[in-house]
Parts: C-alpha cells; structure tokens; sequence
C-alpha cells in the first residue's frame, strides 16, 4: 500500500525544492573526514622526476634555447627563434613512435652521464636551415626524403655548434662533454634502451621564416639518474648566484685593468726642526729613523699597501715587493 504523505512532509519536499539543495548535507566520504586526497597513478607512465627536478630542467634548457637560437641566427644570417615547449616523461617507445620517417636524428654521448642521448630535428626545418645556407628565399619546403651526403654535412656542423650550447646550459649542474655518435632515418633503429624505459624528452619549436618545427632532446632516466639529486631548485639557483659572481668579478677585473693610480716609494723617514730645514746646505747630511735593511713603503693612491725592497731595474729605479703592508692586516 502506497505511503500517504502529512501536509509537513509536503511543506517539507516544496521547502527543498524551492530552495535548491536538501534538508540534509550527504554524509562525507571516508578519504574527505580523513583529509587525504586521492590521486589516481598510471602504472603506464610513472612520474620517476619530481616536479622540482622537472622545474630544474626547464631552466636548465631554457638556457639552452637562448644559446641557441643566437647560434642559429649567426650561423643562417636571419632571425631564429627558439622556445622551450615542454619537459615530458614518457617511455622510449612512445618517443620513437612519435618520429617521422624518414627522420633527422642523432645519437650522441654526454659524459659523465651514462649511455645515449638522441636529438632529433623536424624534416621540415631541416631542409628551411640547408634552404637558407645555400641562399634560398623565405619560403616553406614540404619535402619528405632522406638527406644526401652535402645536406647532412651541412646540418652535422648545425648540430655540433648545438652540442656546445648544450654543453654551456649543463654547466651550473654537471659539466658534460658530448661527443657524436650515429646519423639515424629510421627510427626503430635507434635502440639505445628497452623500449619500456623512461625518458626524458625536452621539446623546442623552432621558427625560421614561415617554417616551424620541433626539435627534441631526448635523455633516458638512466643516464640522468646519477646527478638526480643536483636536479634540485636550490642548486640551481647556487650555483647560477656563484657563477653569476664569478662572471662579476672577473669583468670588475678587466674594467680596472687600464685604469692609472700613482704609486709613491717611501725610502726612509726622519723628523727635521724648521730651522734646522731652512739651514739646509748642498753637502748636509740628514739622519734618518729607518735601518738599511729595513723595507721601504710603497703607497697606491696615498694609501699604504705593500712592502718593497728598493733597487735597480736596468737604468731605471725599481722597488720588489716582498710582503703586505702590516696596516691592511690591522684595518
């Protein structure tokens, strides 16, 4: 039998639906008491670098883009632009599966770190780069071939002048020395790790004219593993401070370099009365309170500095420093 509602059960029904939410708030689930939030995780693609690593690496080749694209601009004579894309980890075969074929891809070292590294370059923008080389107009080439002998030449010299940028971004982490390994157009053929590994891949668009491309770098986790814990915000940003003081101090050295100060050589001291000074004659002889073995004072700029040996350099009057003025020690 059907239940038959009170006039307040009504009253109550209209009041909720008048006002848009029910009477009652639904209990709360057990993960929203606790306070603990609940992240799904694909055992797919496991996120192996922290964020933190991966902030650092953005930088890091941030860097690396700025390099760049001066190198490409001087080395094609036009304005390049280079931009950092995105830091990504996925796993190697998805990378490779990501490659057009036939590609432009080298493999290449980067010690200390272990293994193989892969860079490989759009096949639109390849061919831009060797267009303009060779003196070609601003126009976009859709070409889908392998390079012969000159055109991999000519791209071999771009991508070793890009290989001592890279070298320059790796500086305030670990210093690396790469050195080139293969020239691959298939990629199925670049088995540098299991196809299930994790890598890091760094991309970068690349705008030449009308033509636009991507350029990957692509490291393995294992390589990167061993300078994971320098992969940090705050090494980073020591070492950036301490190289950027480095870098302060040698240019305040080259700006002081040509810079003309007046140097006095004090031979010897003494105290004369006035009258005895207005009583010199030629031939006089003038006690002083300094020894003869004693150190003579070298003044630069008025101020003491350093301690000197009178003598002779050539024909010329000389002083050898021999110590530093002991009232630099006492300021």
């Amino acid at each position: 039998m059907a239940k038959i509602l009170t006039q307040g059960e009504i009253d109550a029904l209209l009041t909720t639906v008048s006002s848009g939410r029910p009477e009652r708030e639904p209990a709360a689930l057990p993960d929203e008491q606790s306070g603990h939030t609940v992240v799904k995780y694909d055992f797919k693609h496991p996120n192996r670098v922290s964020k933190d690593q991966v902030r650092t690496l953005e930088n890091m080749h941030d860097n690396f883009a700025g390099h760049a694209s001066q190198t490409l601009s001087a080395m094609l004579r036009t304005m390049v632009d280079v931009d950092l894309v995105s830091v990504d980890q996925i796993n190697y075969s998805e990378y490779i599966m990501s490659l057009v074929t036939p590609s432009c891809s080298y493999t290449f070292s980067a010690k200390p770190l272990d293994g193989l590294c892969i860079i490989d370059f759009n096949p639109t923008l390849v061919f831009a780069f060797i267009d303009r080389i060779f003196g070609g107009a601003d126009k976009t080439l859709e070409i889908e071939r392998e390079l012969t002998g000159i055109e991999r030449a000519v791209l071999t010299k771009i991508t070793r002048k890009l290989y001592r940028d890279m070298e320059k971004s790796w500086e305030n982490i670990t210093p690396i020395t790469t050195e080139e390994k293969s020239f691959e157009t298939n990629p199925q053929f670049m088995q540098i790790i299991p196809t299930g590994e994790t890598v890091i891949v760094v991309s970068f668009q690349l705008k030449l004219f009308k033509s636009t491309g991507l350029v990957t770098i692509c490291y393995p986790y294992v390589s990167l593993e061993p300078v994971m814990a320098k992969l940090s915000a705050q090494n980073w940003i020591d070492a950036t401070k301490k190289r950027s003081i480095e870098e302060g101090v040698e240019q305040n050295r080259e700006n002081i370099q040509d810079i003309k100060v007046d140097l006095d050589l004090i031979l010897a001291r003494t105290r004369l009365r006035m009258k005895d000074f207005l009583n010199l004659k030629v031939g006089d002889v003038i006690a002083t309170d300094t020894q003869i073995n004693e150190a003579a004072e070298l003044l630069v700029a008025g101020r003491k500095k350093f301690l000197c040996r009178p003598g002779l350099f050539g024909k010329r009057k000389a002083g050898q420093v021999t110590d530093v003025h002991p009232v630099i020690y006492k300021e």
